[in-house]
């Protein structure tokens, strides 16, 4: 993981803690992918950590091993808040695509953990902010060939219950990966639940669009979750940062 902190800290506080996990299929990415949005929210005042994970091509593995390493990452952070100086009961997941899948997963999905993991520790986060998640992993969903029958303990979309942490769930309506109707859908599951789930279309935006080279929707995806995470208490208003 890389850590980037905000420039003006008390260590005698404790920050909410943003946790990045890149996109690429769980086949292949950089941490680098979430650089921009980890700058702009520490200098809000946030803790962010850029997260490494095992994927197909650097490492030959699974999915599967992509969903224990992202939730051994929030175990080690709630482990280790006092290090890190981030309040271990205000950490947010967030990626894009397979990185958002990851995320959702921490949350969601209660298999898949690492053996030499602490399992008494929840990897369970506080709260989400899915970048256009590929949250169906069942059949015609995102990735069934790979993930077969076991989908069923998998998929985001097939295992929401009741607890559910607050979620920002973001997606352009041309996504050829996330139907509008899944979103809508993983929408109703949670709110049937009784979990607040923020749903926000983006208009002929393709998979991605929340990249920092789509400055637009870069800027505007930001500030849609700057402004959840003001709703739930985790930010405040100022200091005002321009999103660059």
């Amino acid at each position: 993981m890389e850590v980037r902190y905000p420039e003006k800290m008390n260590p005698a506080e404790e920050y909410p803690a943003l946790v990045f996990f890149f996109g690429g299929g769980w086949n292949s990415g950089s941490r680098a992918q979430f650089e921009h949005q980890a700058n702009y929210f520490t200098k809000r005042g946030l803790v962010c950590f850029l997260v490494d994970y095992r994927t197909k091509i650097q490492h030959k593995t699974s999915p599967f091993e992509s969903v224990k390493d992202a939730k051994s990452a929030i175990r080690y952070l709630r482990t280790h808040a006092e290090n890190f100086y981030i309040d271990p009961n205000k950490i947010i997941a967030t990626g894009g695509s397979a990185g958002a899948h990851l995320a959702a997963a921490t949350a969601l999905i209660d298999g898949y953990n690492e053996n030499t993991d602490d399992q008494d520790i929840s990897p369970v986060p506080n709260a989400l902010v899915l970048f256009n998640p590929v949250i169906d992993n069942g059949p015609g969903g995102y990735g069934y060939e790979r993930i077969g029958d076991e989908f069923n303990d998998f998929s985001p979309l097939h295992n929401i219950k009741a607890g559910a942490p607050p979620t920002l769930f973001l997606l352009g309506t041309k996504d050829n990966l996330v139907p509008v109707v899944t979103a809508q859908y993983y929408q109703m599951v949670m709110e049937k639940v009784g979990s607040r789930c923020d749903l926000i279309l983006y208009e002929n935006q393709p998979h991605g669009f929340f990249n920092y080279p789509n400055f637009e929707y870069y800027q505007k995806t930001v500030q849609a979750a700057d402004d959840f995470l003001q709703s739930l208490g985790y930010l405040q208003k100022e200091p005002v940062v321009n999103i660059e």
